[in-house]
């Protein structure tokens, strides 16, 4: 399979963790990777591995099969008036990774003619591990497989609904941070019960990956792996409880809820008009 040259505007850091990701699958020389952002010395590194770098995104994005719009929501619009030129010409896929900012105002922006998909990886992209979660809306299918054939070679997709990407960036996007707070309060009592901190951090975190391994694995519900822990009477069942008891589930949950609706918050449909 050929893969496309693909442009990254406003590569930041999802956009740079996406590059990254994208070379570390093998399937993605570095020269077909460009990436722009304003601060182009921080691009210094994938500069570096051969990525063409610059501040062009007109430019950019003429030269790509596939443009991955990875620039702040209020900065849209205007990243949109500029390369509309070039990427309402011709097959280009538009990708857009921004928080809340609908595909019908991208397409209003770039013309009818312009295929746009909604995407919404995590940071683990750059380790190909993200969840990446997708919308596109009707007659969309043809740039749906091509989002879908980049995403893949760094984690798992999804397709969801375009009214369910505000709920996927607080569970999918937003949620890295909260399980890395979580890992970092285990090792935190790790290092309460005697472990030195790198120890702890390293048993914690593969702990971590070790539980969220064996639910993909085996597709079971959490409760059931958890039943198959805890034992009368036991350690595990005290620890779970006091957790519980101090808030540990409606905290999590409270968290995700809070970052959906700030999400929701963030792009104004008429920011830069």
């Amino acid at each position: 399979m050929t893969r496309p040259s693909i442009a990254i505007i406003g590569a930041g850091n999802i956009g740079v963790a996406i590059a990254r990701g994208l070379l570390a699958s093998g399937e993605y020389a570095p020269g077909s990777v460009a990436l722009t952002r304003r601060k182009v010395q921080a691009l210094a590194e994938l500069e570096a591995r051969g990525c063409p770098v610059g501040r062009d995104n007109r430019e950019a994005a003429r030269g790509a099969d596939a443009v991955i719009l990875a620039v702040q929501p209020q900065q849209m619009n205007g990243v949109l008036d500029e390369i509309a030129p070039v990427v309402s010409q011709g097959s280009k896929v538009v990708i857009s990774v921004a928080t809340g900012v609908p595909i019908a105002d991208i397409a209003a922006r770039l013309g009818p003619g312009c295929a746009v998909v909604r995407a919404m990886p995590n940071t683990a992209i750059s380790v190909r591990e993200s969840m990446t979660c997708l919308a596109v809306r009707a007659a969309a299918d043809d740039a749906l497989a091509a989002s879908r054939a980049i995403f893949d070679t760094v984690g798992k997709t999804i397709v969801v609904a375009e009214e369910e990407m505000t709920a996927a960036t607080a569970l999918a996007a937003c949620g890295v941070a909260f399980f890395l707070r979580a890992i970092r309060a285990a090792s935190q009592g790790g290092i309460e019960i005697g472990f030195h901190s790198g120890d702890a951090i390293e048993m914690a975190a593969q702990t971590a990956r070790g539980a969220a391994t064996l639910l993909l694995a085996e597709k079971n519900h959490p409760e059931f792996e958890i039943d198959r822990v805890t034992t009368p009477k036991g350690c595990t069942i005290a620890g779970l409880n006091q957790m519980e008891h101090d808030g540990f589930s409606s905290a999590m949950i409270r968290g995700i809820v809070l970052s959906a609706a700030k999400a929701a918050e963030l792009y104004k449909g008429d920011a830069g008009r």
